[in-house]
């Protein structure tokens, strides 16, 4: 799978309208499985709650939508919510609009209002981003090399993911697929060639307005229920 829009990691935020309380829980999910686990997990953690309706999209494609108005009026609620995660252009993104009734009857267009902002706030608090693909390029360097390196680097604007200074400096750099054989032209000409440089497996990382997040928040019960 290319690059992607998703959610960087779990978001949660809550309104009151008319004295409902309605709670919206973001996540980013690999496959429906996790999906359907964190539906799962803010379902028990709401258990008293009025309604626990949800929407999520998965696959680069968008190949799976499946969305719950779980008893609230048909197309009220999880229409709503699925529509702001394509809105966003999202992909392998859950969301969950928790509420609780607070005795004022809403009516269907202020559900679909009420929904649609708990799905927004949600998606806000987890951090809207691109998941880029970028490859773990790595070497060790003679400490003679260190400034032109770090110039070098920096005048490219290559991403220094690490650098270890030992009897030799380790580096590791993030680079796209497209520019791979860049950076390799790149460090055979700053060492005259004499380097081994070692091309990791891909993954992804989150983007916000160029930068990397270098956070990475793990789907899990323990921080759901912070």
């Amino acid at each position: 799978m290319g690059n992607y829009k998703s959610v960087h990691k779990i978001g949660r935020d809550e309104i009151i309208i008319n004295k409902s309380k309605f709670i919206g829980t973001s996540v980013p999910v690999e496959n429906e499985e996790e999906a359907l686990s964190f539906i799962d997990s803010v379902r028990k953690e709401f258990k008293d709650a009025s309604h626990n309706c949800y929407a999520y999209v998965i696959g680069e494609n968008k190949n799976i939508q499946r969305y719950s108005d779980d008893k609230e009026p048909s197309g009220t609620a999880g229409m709503p919510i699925l529509n702001v995660i394509n809105q966003e252009n999202l992909i392998n993104t859950a969301v969950v609009v928790t509420r609780y009734f607070g005795g004022v009857m809403l009516g269907a267009g202020g559900l679909v209002r009420a929904y649609t902002k708990g799905a927004k706030i949600s998606l806000e608090s987890g951090i809207i981003v691109e998941r880029n693909l970028y490859y773990d390029v790595s070497f060790n360097l003679d400490y003679t090399l260190l400034g032109k390196m770090d110039n070098d680097l920096q005048k490219n604007n290559i991403i220094i993911k690490d650098k270890i200074y030992l009897e030799t400096v380790k580096y590791s750099l993030l680079i796209k697929d497209d520019g791979i054989e860049n950076i390799r032209t790149l460090l055979n000409e700053i060492t005259n060639g004499k380097i081994d440089i070692n091309i990791g497996h891909p993954a992804y990382y989150s983007v916000a307005d160029g930068k990397i997040i270098w956070r990475d928040v793990k789907l899990n019960e323990t921080q759901l229920n912070k």
